[in-house]
């Protein structure tokens, strides 16, 4: 039976969601070749980041699904002011003529809904701004009629109902964005996982690469002591949330995970790939150590990988690495139990 999304998505159990939406049929419209389909909805993801109290942690686009881990962030929505809620829901709802094409917001459209009677646009607005339901809907509908117009057809262009799965710890919130990150290298589509394109970790290595870090980056990578120290602030300016959560130093933005850097991920990515085209992997001292830091080990972690890799059917609406942390979340939601993703172990 088909779970309503209010249930489904709960800010109070977790923030972090993991997001799963398919083209319709599973056809690969999304193909390269089909027109510049996944460079648009990479671009729109980002844009949408900075218009809603969404933040995303990662990102794949292949060519007939897409993957988002974002994060909900509600109390944010409530820090803007009347007319910044007005003013970032023209950018993706402006004012249109008798033609229907969008006019210019002028300081005089933004009193008028200012203005609206109860304040009933900004009360809408403010709380759309921060649900989940409206940002993949300003992600998905603009480009299937985009898609639509440009070929002449009309129809539908993507499965109606998006996936989301609750992300409820460290360690499963690690592993959702690692498995979306080698979802294009597990297909195949690039020989190594930071050259798979329309990723958030080629997004993360471009970033370092444009703002001349890369050696600092490398330095963190091998684990060397200084260059942790000097990659703290590899992903400053990046739109993605960073791997390392750094707001005990200051920083407004939320990461992944606290005390867990870019160069300590990519060590984990680039172990798990192996895992996945070898089917084993000599485990280092520093991944070893990486794995003891999320309160992990190697075996878990490749059954868990190995797990979500296998199945064809994404099944469950949870994932954690904690059977506790899964039967509080079924105590918030006021349900007997919830199945962890595809049967992970917990």
């Amino acid at each position: 039976m088909t779970v309503p999304r209010s249930q489904l998505v709960d800010v109070s159990v977790t923030p972090w969601y993991h997001v799963i939406s398919k083209t319709v049929r599973g056809a690969c419209l999304l193909r390269e070749g089909n027109g510049d389909h996944k460079q648009w909805i990479e671009n729109r993801i980002e844009e949408l980041s900075q218009v809603f109290a969404i933040a995303v942690g990662g990102f794949s686009v292949l060519d007939n699904h897409l993957h988002l881990v974002v994060r909900l962030e509600p109390e944010r929505v409530e820090q803007w002011s009347d007319e910044e809620v007005v003013c970032r829901w023209a950018m993706l709802f402006p004012p249109r003529g008798k033609n229907r094409k969008p006019l210019e917001v002028t300081p005089q459209w933004i009193k008028q809904k200012l203005s609206d009677k109860d304040q009933k646009y900004v009360t809408n607005a403010r709380k759309r701004l921060a649900n989940l339901g409206w940002f993949m809907k300003c992600l998905k509908e603009p480009l299937a009629r985009l898609v639509n117009r440009a070929e002449g057809v009309t129809g539908a262009f993507w499965q109606g109902r998006y996936k989301s799965i609750a992300i409820l710890d460290e360690q499963a919130l690690l592993a959702t964005c690692a498995y979306i990150d080698l979802n294009p290298f597990a297909a195949g589509l690039s020989e190594l996982p930071e050259e798979s394109p329309h990723t958030s970790i080629r997004t993360r290595l471009d970033h370092c690469r444009n703002t001349g870090r890369m050696n600092d980056l490398k330095s963190a990578r091998v684990g060397s002591v200084m260059g942790i120290h000097q990659a703290a602030d590899l992903e400053k300016g990046l739109w993605l949330c960073p791997i390392e959560d750094r707001r005990r130093y200051g920083e407004a933005q939320a990461g992944l995970v606290e005390g867990f850097s870019l160069g300590s991920y990519l060590q984990l990515i680039d172990w798990t790939s192996r895992l996945l085209r070898r089917g084993k992997a000599r485990v280092s001292a520093e991944v070893a150590s990486l794995l003891d830091r999320l309160g992990t080990n190697s075996d878990t972690w490749s059954i868990t990988l190995q797990r979500l890799f296998s199945r064809t059917k994404t099944t469950g609406v949870a994932f954690s690495f904690n059977r506790q942390r899964l039967n509080e979340a079924a105590h918030q939601r006021g349900c007997h139990h919830m199945a962890n993703l595809n049967g992970c172990p917990a």
